[in-house]
């Protein structure tokens, strides 16, 4: 474990050894009376679900609230985050609430405020996050103001590049999201970041050591009083 500035940093092994570190934080939170959990998608939080799933926490008294959803994707569809959440945590640990931003809701004024109503009145105790490539968090591109709230944001040609894996082609990834903004991320009490592989090597160095700039929205982090980052050696093998 390394102190870097205000960020708590672990280098494992690989993804499962990340995923057992990362359950063990979740589990400190809980332990420490957690109430609501900040969720992410995609594949790196899928061995923490793993590990949450596979143990005897219970959420069932407990809320969630999800980072993202892709605009124009109903909870159906099996590249919804709410999907996805369903498929990885949801279905096996049911939570008392789960806030999923609604992707069918084509008034982006209304579903934002909506969202942001649901954090006002569920503040985050540990936000769980991902990293893109890019250096965004949840899909808080480039560019992004840190005080951003929930937002309709334009995916980058990246990101819809990073994506398309999980579809049959490119023009089937959607070009639109809602996501929480920056500075509702960064009222989480607590907050988990991970990553692996030597393509996210450049985004952790950047994150960490880099200057706070809009450029590189993971590194609005830096101002957080308790962050944890966990990161495998290749994601790590850039940090100086």
């Amino acid at each position: 474990m390394t102190q870097l500035q205000n960020m708590h940093v672990q280098i494992v092994k690989d993804q499962a050894a990340g995923g057992k570190a990362g359950f063990q934080i979740f589990q400190q939170a809980l332990t420490a009376g957690a109430k609501v959990l900040g969720l992410a998608t995609g594949s790196t939080p899928i061995s923490i679900y793993q590990q949450l799933v596979a143990s005897d926490l219970d959420f069932s008294q407990l809320t969630s609230v999800n980072l993202d959803e892709y605009v124009g994707l109903g909870p159906d569809h099996p590249q919804s985050y709410r999907y996805f959440m369903q498929q990885h945590l949801f279905n096996a640990k049911p939570f008392a609430h789960s806030y999923v931003p609604d992707g069918l809701n084509a008034d982006a004024a209304a579903e934002t405020k909506r969202y942001d109503d649901i954090i006002a009145a569920n503040p985050i105790d540990l936000q769980l996050l991902g990293l893109g490539r890019n250096g965004h968090v949840g899909f808080n591109e480039p560019g992004t103001d840190e005080h951003s709230t929930t937002h309709k944001v334009a995916l980058t040609q990246s990101t819809i590049d990073a994506n398309a894996r999980f579809f049959d082609n490119e023009d089937e990834v959607p070009r639109y999201a809602y996501s929480m903004g920056i500075g509702s991320i960064l009222q989480a009490k607590e907050i988990l970041i991970v990553a692996y592989g030597e393509a996210k090597a450049a985004a952790v160095a950047a994150m960490l050591q880099g200057p706070v700039t809009p450029d590189v929205p993971a590194s609005f982090l830096q101002t957080h009083p308790n962050v944890h980052v966990i990161l495998d050696e290749a994601a790590a093998s850039q940090l100086k």
